[in-house]
């Protein structure tokens, strides 16, 4: 799930809106866009209600949402979903080289993308340990940040090994994106709402085609894999739901 800012006129001016793009991927491991909004801002009242709009049109059995860390936007996921949530690692990525000098980037970005190439959960874990302790002389601000988002950074080891890659950040939407982009770069400034929600949602039917009609983006043992553990975790918490009922 990503956001893409585009001008749109209205009276008394022109505004930059959010272009807010979802793509899913359902149990026989294809790729499919689930939906697209124009809005004023990224608050959380926007998304939630965004996320709303995907759940009435029939969107469920949620396990995981990738984006990044826009405004309101993880409340809302919890709010309407309730799933877990992964900060795109690159976004975060660029966000620490932003808090520390030219100097110090080099050594900031390796130590870091070091966590998210660990071959499992418990060892990305004490790699991020061991990156805060290295980090925290000489960018406390970062070490700190690090610390707070290690469970959301992290949390697309709780997947199978072959999702990792495909999981971490939203790069492969923001390849649509970049796509989108350089159609509305020849159209500058959107004439309304419905103007460029045509544009885009044209571009996002031809991608739609080509990903339910091309190579699987995961394999369907893989996805058979999330199910089960899925279902396997909502019958665990309906067992521990009934004697607490029961003794009440």
């Amino acid at each position: 799930m990503d956001a893409k800012v585009e001008r749109v006129r209205e009276p008394g001016g022109v505004r930059h809106k959010a272009l807010v793009i979802a793509y899913g991927v359902h149990e026989t491991g294809r790729r499919e866009v689930v939906g697209l909004d124009v809005g004023e801002a990224e608050t959380e009242s926007f998304w939630r209600a965004f996320l709303r709009s995907l759940r009435a049109r029939g969107l469920d059995g949620v396990q995981l949402v990738v984006s990044d860390a826009h405004t309101g936007l993880h409340t809302a996921i919890a709010k309407v979903f309730g799933c877990r949530w992964q900060r795109c690692t690159v976004h975060f990525l660029g966000d620490m080289l932003g808090h520390v000098n030219r100097t110090q980037q080099p050594l900031v970005s390796g130590a870091i993308r070091g966590i998210f190439t660990a071959g499992s959960a418990a060892e990305a874990r004490e790699r991020l340990g061991q990156v805060v302790d290295q980090l925290r002389p000489h960018a406390p601000k970062v070490t700190r940040l690090l610390e707070d988002a290690e469970a959301d950074l992290l949390a697309f080891y709780g997947f199978p090994a072959e999702h990792w890659s495909k999981l971490r950040s939203t790069n492969p939407l923001e390849r649509v994106n970049r796509e989108i982009g350089r159609r509305s770069d020849v159209v500058g400034i959107f004439p309304n709402d419905a103007a460029l929600r045509r544009l885009a949602g044209m571009l996002l039917l031809e991608q739609n085609d080509e990903w339910l009609v091309g190579r699987r983006y995961l394999s369907e043992t893989s996805m058979t894999l999330v199910l089960a553990n899925a279902t396997a975790q909502s019958n665990a918490a309906d067992a521990k739901e009934v004697p607490e009922l029961t003794a009440s």
